[in-house]
């Protein structure tokens, strides 16, 4: 029977990263035989279900089976009944090794019509692999030593099944690669080298290369799982999409796009548009964003790096609760926006110490970092929110923008800062320090000129002892510092120079050979002076 699942809400999902860790468990069938549809038999090797490596995971996989298409039992199954497709050019001989009557062979397309476990090894030159089963079929294809490309559109393409398994056999290497210009470039038709109708896993240890010459990757028009995988996608348009969500629970994935890298796209659906990275890595050079949800953005284990892209992290909600995560952007590194329609309020001034008069629109947009570390280089803002932005642990640090015209921090509401480490550096034009909500203190250091990349800047307490060392990696001009060392209305020090040892930037330091630039009142956020200049407490 076809699988129904209960969708959870984007919110109860994030309440969901609390639950225990766990990784994918079942049995691993080992030195099976397996018969083929030929009447043959051969050694089935292993069939692992276990989603790889281990990788601690946030969010459990009961909380996941109940909000995606995925399950631990979905990469368990029965040796003996796969049936093995051995794929060669030649139109009598593109499923050359079965003679299953759910393969049927077309000209250079082998389709496959029905659910079961289809073991595909060789090539196609000029060819394609179609699964068009029924809409209650699970259909699992497991590539082992498969190359498939197609000089006219996708050489991969699930039309129709409830669910299709891509499973990566251990220690195989495979690849898919569509045309430059597809023959079909209607409104339903496939624009993805790896292109499924239906939700989608992929899982496995092997290795997958997938260029997408057209337009994307790997694409969804469903749900998307990534359980596990060596995968490397180079793409002229977006590089992995799923369009109701989009899940990395393992494996590496290294992702080259022309526009976005990592993305979920549904704006229609409540609830859906969503991105989890929840264990594995994911590496992404993007054209325009990194990694992009309509709706929320959730980073709860693994890592994540942006290494090149326009806005590296973009959702209306962005969520970093474990893990690590590494952004380089040209523009915002870190951007609560777009999204869906939504009501706004207005602050006078820049809640949360902005400068500049006037009225920002405060939109529902959220930034809840709790856990992890987020490192940003940006040369726009560095973590920027239309809204709200919260921060109560893990390590933020921001080298933001060397222009006044953008700040290290942007929010158009309140910054509430109740711990963890933040380190935001920039320049001295766009200051936002933490709003009245603030249960931790903080300090903020303003230079007065703008010092180079690699200089040491420390913060000292009364009695010498360095609370705070951060190294700069481009130059700086202004420095907002918070962490549970500091310790509201007490007065610190503020020095350049002397030795640090550091990670991520900020870490421990030595007063000697260091300079003094001036003092600071924890909770005493000043727009544009330096340390010790005049202004209020904001706590």
């Amino acid at each position: 029977m076809k699988r129904f699942r209960t969708h959870l809400s984007v919110t109860a999902l994030a309440l969901a990263l609390g639950l225990a860790s766990c990784s994918v468990a079942g049995s691993t069938p080992t030195g099976v035989s397996a018969v083929t549809a030929s009447g043959s038999t051969a050694s089935a090797g292993t069939a692992s279900s276990a989603a790889a490596t281990g990788t601690a995971q946030a969010v459990s996989l009961d909380a996941l089976a109940e909000d995606t298409h995925y399950d631990a039992d979905d990469l368990i199954w029965d040796a003996a009944a796969e049936v093995a497709v051995t794929l060669a050019d030649g139109a009598s001989a593109a499923a050359g090794g079965t003679s299953s009557d759910a393969v049927m062979v077309s000209g250079g397309t082998a389709t496959i019509t029905a659910a079961g476990t289809y073991r595909l090894s060789g090539s196609l030159s000029d060819g394609q692999v179609v699964v068009a089963a029924g809409e209650e079929d699970v259909v699992r294809i497991i590539l082992d030593g498969a190359a498939v490309t197609s000089s006219t559109g996708s050489p991969f393409v699930v039309q129709s099944a409830n669910e299709a398994i891509v499973y990566l056999e251990d220690g195989s290497s495979n690849s898919l690669g569509d045309a430059s210009t597809y023959a079909d470039q209607g409104t339903d038709a496939p624009n993805a080298a790896l292109y499924s109708m239906a939700d989608l896993t992929v899982a496995g240890t092997g290795s997958l290369t997938v260029n997408g010459n057209f337009n994307d990757g790997i694409s969804s028009r469903d749900g998307l799982v990534l359980a596990a995988g060596a995968v490397t996608v180079d793409a002229v348009d977006d590089g992995i999409v799923g369009k109701d969500y989009a899940v990395l629970l393992d494996g590496a994935y290294q992702v080259t796009a022309g526009d976005d890298g990592f993305k979920s796209d549904n704006g229609e659906d409540e609830g859906r548009g969503w991105v989890l990275i929840n264990g594995g890595t994911l590496n992404v050079n993007a054209g325009d964003d990194g990694i992009k949800a309509f709706n929320t953005l959730t980073i709860a284990a693994g890592t994540a790096t942006v290494e090149e892209s326009e806005e590296g992290l973009e959702a209306q909600h962005i969520i970093m609760s474990g893990g690590t995560a590494t952004v380089t952007a040209n523009d915002d590194g870190v951007n609560a926006s777009g999204g869906s329609t939504s009501s706004a309020t207005t602050a006078e001034g820049g809640m949360g110490g902005g400068m500049g008069g006037g009225e920002m629109a405060v939109g529902d947009y959220t930034v809840d970092i709790s856990g992890g570390l987020l490192t940003i280089n940006s040369e726009g803002d560095g973590l920027d929110s239309n809204g709200n932005a919260s921060i109560s642990g893990g390590t933020v640090v921001v080298n933001g923008p060397t222009n006044n015209g953008n700040g290290a921090l942007d929010v158009n509401g309140e910054l509430a800062v109740t711990g963890g480490t933040v380190a935001a550096a920039g320049s001295a034009g766009m200051v936002v320090t933490p709003g009245a909500s603030s249960t931790q203190s903080g300090v903020q250091v303003t230079l007065g000129s703008s010092v180079p990349a690699g200089t040491v800047v420390q913060i000292a307490d009364s009695s010498g002892n360095v609370v705070a060392a951060f190294v700069t990696t481009k130059a700086m001009a202004s420095l907002v510092f918070s962490s549970a060392g500091i310790s509201d209305g007490e007065e610190y020090t503020v020095y350049t120079g002397g030795t640090a040892t550091v990670s991520a930037g900020v870490g421990e330091g030595s007063l000697d050979g260091a300079t003094e630039q001036g003092t600071a009142t924890a909770g005493e956020y000043t727009a544009a002076q330096g340390p010790g200049g005049g202004g209020g407490p904001r706590r």
